[in-house]
């Protein structure tokens, strides 16, 4: 049999390393155990920021959908007012209003006025025709608009300016007034 052969120094070297094996192995043993809750529902740490992100998220949620549910009705209410039949009643409804306002603007400043004797409308020159002084048209949605003729109104320098003067009240009650003079509009 083979014997091993160990001198001084390595036994001196072999115990040393068994020290430090024994000091080094008790060391990394010991440690404190320590336990805590991470939500903070539980540990009561950062509560109040935690419940504000919460607060924060459902605030969101919420205004999401809201928002979700406006931009549908506003779509629903472009596609309605995009069908055939809504731009037909549209159109329909601009050109009588515009005819209304040329009728309008034809009694204001005389162009196209009634004959004063419609069994004579054939026959009758322009001379003949009767403008009306005044006017009033209400609107469907409440608002009128009431025009009068002054034939006898002057300038600054005294020579003599009619003006019509056109008065519009909305829904609300607001009242715009425009007075136009008749003498620049003559073509």
């Amino acid at each position: 049999m083979a014997q091993i052969l160990i001198n001084s120094s390595m036994k001196t070297l072999l115990k040393m390393l068994m020290f430090a094996l024994m000091v080094f192995s008790t060391m990394t043993i010991a440690g404190e155990l320590t336990f805590g809750f991470k939500n903070p529902s539980f540990s009561g740490t950062g509560y109040s920021s935690h419940v504000l992100s919460i607060e924060q998220l459902q605030f969101q949620r919420k205004e999401g959908v809201k928002d979700d549910k406006a931009a549908a009705e506003k779509a629903e209410a472009r596609a309605a007012a995009n069908t055939t039949l809504s731009k037909f009643v549209t159109n329909v409804e601009s050109r009588i209003f515009a005819n209304l306002s040329k009728q309008m603007v034809d009694n204001m400043f005389g162009t196209n006025c009634t004959p004063a004797d419609p069994v004579a409308e054939a026959a009758a020159a322009d001379e003949d025709k009767e403008c009306p002084p005044k006017g009033l048209a209400t609107l469907p949605d409440g608002s009128t608009v009431y025009w009068e003729k002054d034939d006898d109104a002057v300038d600054e320098s005294g020579a003599s300016a009619p003006t019509i003067t056109l008065t519009v009240t909305d829904a609300t009650g607001t009242v715009t007034q425009l007075i136009v003079p008749v003498g620049d509009f003559k073509f």
